[in-house]
């Protein structure tokens, strides 16, 4: 049984080929990654890991991550289907991250950023203790360092498994974007899809500049739930990024390929071009 294991574990890290959820093309996932993980025939943005949105969005190949000594506990003794420690092993050991929030340092074309990734594979991208304490503590370096912030969020929600422990981090969030505004330290967020819950009722939309990439899945309950709550159909593209756009609240819907270019630009505009005017 272990020798097919580690068979079909191979065989899955050795997959060629992926399917497009949106268009259904047939795509060969070298090419794929080349893309920037976007459909070449329909535009659909698959998922990034952590690791992925860091090395698409820094000139650094493998920068240093901040605060990786922030490691998750189980303060509840929680345990629904499986315990929570359970929970957090295999989550640890399917991601090869520590947490759903990864911090990095490094600089994009040039400039130098802090970058605050979250990565839905980490327990859907859920906010515990640790994803605010590290989001904290970024904000506090970029206070520090005199560095603007740039955030990924990519999340279901607060964490059920940690309780009032999980709902704590919106307020202990804000507060750090606080701890920016006053300082007068940029932040940019960048919604990615899904970014819904308590993520996206704390620090995802506290951003000097809201972005979002196209078609995200962006708001606080589920369109299912509100759904089956008001017994009503919502309008065709609700919560999506686009939608959010025509409604004013978002600042702009970005694709992929033209992240990099939009954040230097607002970089400059927010922050070094003040700083260093021509």
């Amino acid at each position: 049984m272990k020798f097919l294991d580690r068979f079909f574990k191979k065989r899955r890290e050795e997959v060629l080929w992926t399917k497009c959820p949106s268009c259904k093309s047939l795509l060969y996932v070298p090419d794929l990654e080349k893309n920037l993980k976007v459909c070449p025939n329909c535009d659909y943005h698959f998922p990034l890991s952590a690791r992925e949105r860091i090395n698409y969005t820094l000139d650094e190949e493998n920068p240093e991550l901040l605060f990786e000594e922030v490691l998750p506990t189980d303060p509840l003794s929680f345990k629904d289907t499986k315990s929570y420690k359970d929970r957090l092993k295999r989550a640890q050991e399917e991601t090869d991250l520590t947490e759903a929030m990864v911090v990095a340092e490094g600089h994009l074309l040039g400039r130098k950023v802090l970058l605050a990734v979250m990565d839905f594979n980490f327990i859907g991208g859920s906010m515990g203790s640790v994803v605010g304490e590290r989001f904290f503590r970024a904000c506090e370096r970029a206070v520090e360092t005199k560095t603007p912030l740039v955030s990924f969020a990519a999340s279901g929600g607060a964490r059920m498994q940690e309780g009032i422990l999980s709902l704590m981090q919106m307020a202990k969030t804000t507060f750090g974007v606080g701890l920016l505004k006053r300082s007068g330290i940029p932040f940019i967020s960048v919604l990615t899809n899904p970014t819904m819950g308590g993520v996206s009722a704390s620090f995802a939309f506290l951003g000097d500049v809201v972005l979002a990439e196209p078609k995200a899945l962006i708001g606080f309950a589920g369109p299912r739930v509100i759904e089956q709550t008001i017994k009503q159909k919502l309008p065709e593209g609700f919560q999506t990024a686009e939608f959010l756009l025509e409604k004013g609240q978002l600042d702009m819907v970005v694709h992929r390929k033209q992240m990099r270019e939009t954040l230097a630009r607002l970089l400059d505009q927010l922050y070094y071009g003040a700083r260093c005017p021509a």
